[in-house]
């Protein structure tokens, strides 16, 4: 075996153990299983449904109808697990360990790719195992890991349609992965804006950009339409989002100013410092994508006014035309477009959360180590330190979520929930009664049965009023309480309907309260 060999299956090797570690500290971080929210128990049940053999279901709801707002991309990989005898709740962690060791691997072949650097590619993995924020995505039973990981595979297949001279064959299995990634979050949409623009740069000639973007198209409709037809079919209804307008509130904007924060100021004093200064943060994010957004103009220009040879032989610093830079940079400008488009017109409810902004830190990595090969052939030693500072911040950051995570659990996976007494004396409810409550993915989770959402005043989504709605549904509740045919549940560290309360209860008959936790039935 020749030197460069021996080297090349060494550096594969080294990167597996990356992938390997990555893997362990979820598995470290999170004793308890992931962290749970109303979508992960969502995505569960979803799950449990389909091995059930009911279909994509609602199975955490009392109505158990179609599920539409949700692709079945996470769910459906939980419930192949499923078929080994490894229920979702359980499999979901391990799914998400494998993920993060998966994506760390994934990211260390496209630095390889695109530099193409050993070292570049063990600095990017590095980066990202030792990322606070990227081990709290894969913590929790979400499915962004799984959105990122076909992401980053799609970005590899179209690395690859371009060095084997534009073989159709690596252009249809990014189209596959990309309709992977829109059935498993619809912001995959902006995945196929992303290739289609670059297909349009990249390529030198008209027929070949149309044809290509033909093919990319035809490839990942299938995905699309098959999903679209489904959803019509059983829901009336293709994504259960409506056309309306929400501008984005001034919370949410400061949801995102506070996660962008965490993700660009790798100490937490200092985070707490530069917070408080007016203005400095967003000048942080302009500066950010302005630089961003200024290299992806300059690089399309270079593009379209000088057409460039795709052969393998003259890849060099760059790669192929430094195809996988120059998808994640255009990536994240259609993905947030994306987002905001979603929150402005389709769905209030999104809000600049660390899941939301996750496939943008990912681009960013590879940019960042993008842009530090650059720099490293100008400034060795500066970059050298550089690197080693941050990834020392980062390996500081990273021990300490560890942990505190491995104390408890995280959202409905931790001990106010699983101690909680108001869920056993749930448990011992008839079957036949109904639960109405304010957490009905926590009731999902620890009764293994559907409950009811209650009567509210506001339509987060739609962002409209519907307070004519809410005194309907209250009668309704009342009518069912009353009867003795259900049960008014209200968790005190569940959603805040502190203002509701008065209403909701009127009437009826406290019979449970411990831990904040309060149960109602007919007086």
């Amino acid at each position: 075996m020749s030197y460069q060999a021996k080297l090349r299956l060494a550096s594969f090797l080294t990167l597996f153990l990356f992938a390997m570690t990555g893997t362990f500290l979820l598995l470290q971080a999170t004793p308890e299983g992931l962290g749970l929210s109303d979508d992960s128990i969502a995505y569960i049940a979803g799950a449990r449904s389909m091995l059930a053999g009911d279909g994509y279901r609602e199975a955490w709801l009392a109505s158990n109808g179609p599920v539409t707002h949700f692709p079945p991309g996470f769910s459906s990989v939980l419930a192949f697990f499923g078929l080994f005898g490894l229920d979702p709740l359980r499999g979901a962690r391990f799914l998400n360990a494998l993920l993060f060791g998966l994506n760390t691997g994934l990211l260390g072949i496209l630095a390889w790719r695109m530099t193409p650097s050993l070292t570049a590619g063990f600095v990017l993995a590095g980066l990202f195992i030792m990322s606070g924020e990227m081990l709290q995505v894969h913590a929790v039973a979400m499915s962004e890991p799984l959105f990122i990981f076909l992401i980053l595979l799609s970005f590899w297949m179209f690395d690859l349609y371009f060095e084997r001279h534009n073989h159709l064959l690596w252009l249809i299995a990014c189209a596959t992965f990309t309709g992977m990634a829109y059935l498993t979050r619809y912001a995959g949409l902006a995945l196929v804006a992303t290739f289609v623009v670059a297909l349009l740069i990249l390529h030198s000639d008209w027929q070949r950009r149309i044809r290509s973007v033909l093919i990319f198209i035809a490839g990942f409709l299938p995905w699309a339409l098959g999903w679209a037809i489904r959803n019509r079919s059983v829901a009336d209804n293709i994504t259960n989002r409506v056309l309306a307008w929400h501008p984005i509130t001034t919370d949410n904007l400061k949801i995102g100013r506070s996660e962008a924060s965490q993700f660009l100021i790798p100490v937490e004093t200092w985070q707490r410092e530069i917070f408080k200064q007016p203005y400095l943060v967003e000048l942080l994010i302009v500066l950010t994508l302005g630089t961003v957004l200024v290299w992806l103009s300059l690089k399309s220009w270079e593009y379209i006014s000088k057409p460039q040879q795709t052969s393998k032989e003259e890849r060099g610093v760059q790669g192929v035309l430094g195809v996988i830079p120059f998808t994640a940079g255009l990536f994240i400008f259609a993905y947030l477009a994306s987002i905001v488009a979603s929150m402005t017109m389709f769905d209030a409810a999104t809000k600049f959360k660390l899941r939301i902004l996750s496939p943008v830190y990912a681009c960013l990595f590879i940019l960042l180590i993008y842009a530090g090969v650059w720099l490293r052939n100008k400034n060795r030693p500066v970059i050298i330190i550089l690197t080693i500072i941050f990834l020392g911040l980062s390996i500081y950051k990273q021990f300490n979520i560890i942990e505190h995570w491995s104390r408890s659990g995280l959202g409905y996976a931790s001990f106010q929930w699983y101690d909680s007494q108001a869920m056993a004396y749930l448990r011992e409810l008839p079957a036949s009664v109904k639960i109405y409550t304010n957490e009905p993915g926590a009731v999902y989770l620890y009764t293994e049965r559907g409950a009811l959402v209650l009567p509210d005043r506001y339509d987060s989504a739609r962002g409209i009023d519907r307070s004519a709605d809410f005194e309907k549904g209250l009668i309704v509740m009342q009518q069912e309480i009353n009867s003795g045919v259900a049960v008014l549940a209200l968790f005190d560290h569940g959603e805040n309907i502190a203002a509701d309360v008065p209403a909701l209860t009127e009437g009826l008959h406290l019979v449970f309260k411990a831990q904040g936790d309060l149960i109602y039935e007919k007086p």
